[in-house]
């Protein structure tokens, strides 16, 4: 066998002009500037809330689309497995993605389904 050596690698800062360096510390602080402004933003709402039901209405109808969205990735999820499954000739898989794709219907119409149900 062989012994490995040990070998200090040495790094070396690029040559860079001070012209470049302003400019790339003007450059970095502007990104960074931006992202802060960007990201610490925070949008105030003015309206009085009056009514309660306007609220859970608002709240239901959030949380309505957070799950349609799940359902729709479990949906795109089940015809890549369906495809992917038609390629390979998986019997099983073909069935789990068959099984996710009726779930993220299911899941995706959820809202309607219920109203459906209940009138």
């Amino acid at each position: 066998m062989k012994a490995i050596k040990n070998i200090e690698k040495k790094t070396e800062k690029l040559p860079m002009s001070p012209k470049v360096k302003r400019g790339f510390r003007f450059y970095c602080s502007t990104v960074l500037a931006g992202a802060m402004v960007l990201g610490l933003a925070m949008p105030a709402s003015a309206t009085a809330v009056g009514d309660p039901l306007t609220v859970v209405n608002n709240l239901s109808t959030f949380i309505f689309g957070m799950i349609r969205a799940v359902g729709m990735i479990l949906l795109g999820w089940g015809i890549v497995q369906v495809g992917l499954s038609l390629q390979s000739h998986d019997p099983s898989q073909r069935s789990n993605g068959f099984l996710t794709l009726a779930g993220g219907i299911i899941i995706t119409f959820a809202k309607e389904i219920l109203t459906l149900i209940t009138g």
